[in-house]
């Protein structure tokens, strides 16, 4: 969260006769008002379910929602340009190949307004636009509003303490998911990038790029050793576009071992496929189920 993006909050009752509180109808009756603030400004904005606004396939335009008490609560962003080397800099990850990895689908899967048109619009048509918007998507009319002493007195005495403290600002280890055996970043609507170690006789870690259940990129690495060294970069080139399937990696597997003749003296053949595997564990681990890729819906 930086000056590069605009945020919008929207609360209401969880009986209002306007915002629903469903989240799916939530998502897409709001996220019309972001929609309209890019195609104001001349960006084919569009809205790809659940949660995402895209331009072209990429994604402009994060959000979330949730309950609190009986308050609905989306929140989402209107992205003016990103700052790509600190946004990977400052998030934590388990080495510097999900890092570069992750920098490198970030750059391919999100855009910003100044990305698209070439310059940021003022902040304060933005704002316009956002409220507009909202008028538009709920068939409301908005009215500017100040913090209450009650609000202000809050903010100063509870939430500012609290979000400059160390405890908010540096969390303990055991409540970061990454500790976890499996890591998965979002970039954009079904893509994801995703560490896991598989411990067999040797150490196997992978980092790749999913696309659904599809891999577009993966590496792969370890303590373990090939000969020739080379192969494992075949191998990372005949994986991408497989599904996380267990017997379509394992016929790309069996077929890389026959058609190089490759030696991994500690890893067998099943070993990567564990590994393999822990790929989509890991996914379904945040989510219900894992989506299909994009040719497949």
């Amino acid at each position: 969260m930086d000056s590069g993006q605009v945020f919008y909050q929207l609360v209401a009752h969880e009986d209002s006769r306007v915002v629903p509180g469903d989240v799916e109808e939530l998502f897409e009756k709001c996220l019309a008002a972001t929609v309209h603030v890019y195609r104001s400004l001349g960006v084919p904005a569009e809205y790809k379910p659940i949660n995402d606004v895209v331009v072209r396939g990429k994604k402009i335009s994060g959000n979330g929602a949730g309950r609190l008490g009986k308050a609905v609560i989306l929140v989402g962003n209107v992205i003016l340009d990103w700052d790509f080397d600190s946004l990977v800099r400052v998030l934590k990850v388990p080495d510097e190949k999900f890092r570069d990895k992750m920098a490198k689908s970030m750059r391919e899967w999100l855009t910003s307004l100044k990305q698209e048109l070439g310059y940021v619009p003022p902040l304060e048509r933005i704002k316009e636009l956002i409220a507009e918007g909202f008028e538009r998507a709920l068939g409301i009319r908005l009215v500017r509003g100040e913090p209450t002493p009650e609000e202000i007195r809050v903010y100063e005495e509870v939430v500012l303490p609290k979000h400059k403290s160390r405890e908010w600002l540096y969390l303990p280890e055991e409540r970061h998911p990454w500790v976890q055996p499996g890591r998965v970043v979002k970039i954009a609507d079904g893509v994801r990038v995703v560490s896991v170690a598989h411990k067999a006789r040797k150490m196997i870690r992978l980092t790749a790029e999913l696309l659904g259940d599809k891999i577009l990129d993966v590496i792969i690495a370890g303590d373990f050793f090939a000969v020739p060294s080379e192969a494992i970069k075949e191998l990372e080139e005949a994986l991408r576009g497989c599904r996380l399937v267990e017997e379509e990696l394992k016929g790309k597997i069996e077929a890389f071992y026959a058609r190089t003749g490759v030696k991994t003296p500690g890893m067998k053949p099943e070993d990567l496929l564990d590994a393999l595997l822990k790929l989509r564990e890991a996914v379904k681990a945040y989510l219900p189920s894992v989506r299909p890729s994009a040719e497949e819906e």
